[in-house]
């Protein structure tokens, strides 16, 4: 698939509630909510992804996400699938993960799910974005 992330997170507005996660050596954040109205800055740094809620804000540098991998597994608590979209750098570390996010444990919202599987379908399990050009 040749797309680049712009694209693809774009794309990422159709999932509904998520759950965005990021680790650091020393701590964890994560936050629900939708990706959506998505503007976009160039900076010395990067081309950067952004977005801003009253709970959040969100800046994701798409020069430096190299991977974009679909994940799906058995939850930690309860049984039933989780679904993920991860997000890894230069060395394969993982910059950000995606999960569906379930109201009660295992009911997503309707067509999420498919929508999940549709997005893996069309990029792959794993996919290698093309450089954002221009935004």
């Amino acid at each position: 698939m040749s797309t680049n992330l712009k694209d693809f997170l774009e794309a990422c507005e159709q999932l509904g509630t998520l759950r965005l996660i990021v680790t650091s050596s020393a701590a964890v954040l994560e936050v629900r909510g939708k990706i959506q109205k998505l503007f976009y800055a160039e900076l010395p740094k990067g081309k950067y992804a952004n977005m801003h809620t009253d709970i959040v804000e969100f800046h994701l540098n798409m020069d430096s996400v190299k991977q974009v991998k679909f994940e799906s597994g058995e939850a930690k608590r309860g049984n039933f699938t989780t679904y993920a979209i991860r997000f890894l750098d230069s060395e394969d570390k993982i910059a950000l993960s995606a999960f569906l996010q379930w109201g009660k444990p295992g009911e997503y919202e309707p067509g999420q799910v498919e929508t999940w599987q549709g997005l893996k379908e069309k990029y792959g399990e794993v996919w290698e974005p093309i450089p954002v050009e221009s935004l």
